[in-house]
């Protein structure tokens, strides 16, 4: 698969980003070359391996979900730039 200028540039725009016409050429070969690495470890012959699923055996600890009254809102708080109905209030982040 062949990048073009095209998908770079709304790439780009997906990601809310402004890019120089003159990066685009070394975004084009770096993206190509991580989607050639990709092919590479997608086309691995991994037929005589072991099914491995991580380092190691442990399994996930669940708890009972349950609500719990958290008393000392003022100390959790108390680094917040802005807060707003005893909450975090932070910036948007979404357009």
């Amino acid at each position: 698969m062949q990048v073009s200028k095209e998908e770079i540039l709304h790439i780009a725009d997906l990601a809310d980003l402004y890019i120089e016409e003159s990066e685009i050429d070394n975004y084009i070969l770096n993206l190509q070359d991580i989607l050639n690495f990709a092919n590479i470890v997608s086309n691995a012959n991994v037929d005589d391996l072991d099914i491995t699923i991580g380092a190691n055996e442990e399994k996930n600890k669940f708890r009972k979900d349950e609500i719990q009254k958290f008393e000392d809102t003022k100390s959790l708080l108390q680094n917040a730039d802005e807060i707003e109905q005893n909450m975090f209030k932070i910036p948007k982040v979404i357009n």
